[in-house]
């Protein structure tokens, strides 16, 4: 399963795309240049129990890493993923 990013203007998305449909997706909006706030995370039925939200937060955790840029888990899910894994706190705001 691959996790794909997109990014337009100050929105952007991690997401899981099978035959053209998105089955699950975490979005965030950009707050300057130096952060991202994760607003949504949902993920479809077909993919429940495989950890794919945790997944597409590690993801985002990557890209901010790579970036120097900081995370604000404003979605519920991701809140508490970040909870979870005191790992992720050096890109948590």
């Amino acid at each position: 399963m691959e996790i794909q990013h997109e990014q337009k203007d100050s929105k952007g998305a991690f997401f899981v795309e099978e035959n053209g449909k998105r089955l699950a997706e975490m979005t965030y909006s950009k707050a300057g240049t130096d952060l991202i706030i994760i607003d949504h995370t949902e993920v479809s039925d077909e993919l429940r129990g495989k950890s794919v939200g945790a997944k597409l937060v590690h993801a985002a955790v990557e890209y901010a890493r790579a970036n120097k840029i900081k995370i604000l888990p404003l979605c519920p899910f991701a809140k508490s993923v970040f909870d979870k894994k005191p790992e992720y706190a050096d890109v948590e705001r």
